[in-house]
């Protein structure tokens, strides 16, 4: 990272300091409320100021790529119904599996590492719902047979960019940014 602190922050600043905080829960340095607390902070962070506080009490980490937990994560459902919400970290690609059931995440207050994040939907006889953030810009690039699909395209805000890929067989596709009778609450 360089020395200004004015100077804006890459996705290669952020990953760095990811990197350090993945490495500083391992070890026991964070609790991993600590961790989810900076880690967010790394990720909306828009200088490079902003980031230096977020390692500056802990041990420098040399690590050429984010980690893998960054990069991809899949969240599968077979004959349940799986809820993830809360304040989570999501990868910049998540993929959502579901057979014979159901899968609801919500992404309104998960830590996004990033501009962009994409969704990979893979549903079957399933039901897959998604709920953005407010200031979210969907992209629906999926595709659905016999089956519902219903993405909501998004805002003007200058929030994250949700690319929305996958398929859906006899099942249903919602992303939303609304709080319905889906049991978030």
């Amino acid at each position: 990272m360089t020395n200004d602190p004015q100077l804006r922050a890459s996705d290669a600043d952020r990953d760095r300091v990811a990197a350090v905080l993945g490495e500083a829960l391992a070890t026991g340095r964070l609790t991993s409320v600590e961790h989810a607390d900076r880690l967010d902070v790394a990720y909306t962070a828009k200088t490079v100021g902003e980031l230096v506080p977020l390692t500056r009490d802990l041990p420098e980490v040399s690590a050429s790529s984010p980690p893998a937990g960054i990069e991809r994560q899949v969240i599968d459902s077979k004959f349940s119904k799986m809820v993830r919400k809360g304040h989570w970290v999501a990868s910049r690609h998540v993929k959502l599996s579901a057979r014979f059931g159901a899968l609801i995440i919500d992404l309104s207050e998960a830590v996004l590492p990033g501009r962009e994040i994409t969704i990979e939907t893979d549903a079957r006889f399933s039901k897959v719902i998604v709920r953005v953030p407010d200031d979210a810009n969907v992209i629906d690039e999926g595709n659905s047979i016999f089956g519902k699909r219903n993405v909501t395209g998004g805002s003007q805000g200058d929030g994250p960019l949700i690319r929305v890929t996958g398929s859906s067989k006899f099942s249903k596709v919602i992303v939303t940014r609304g709080k319905d009778d889906w049991n978030l609450h």
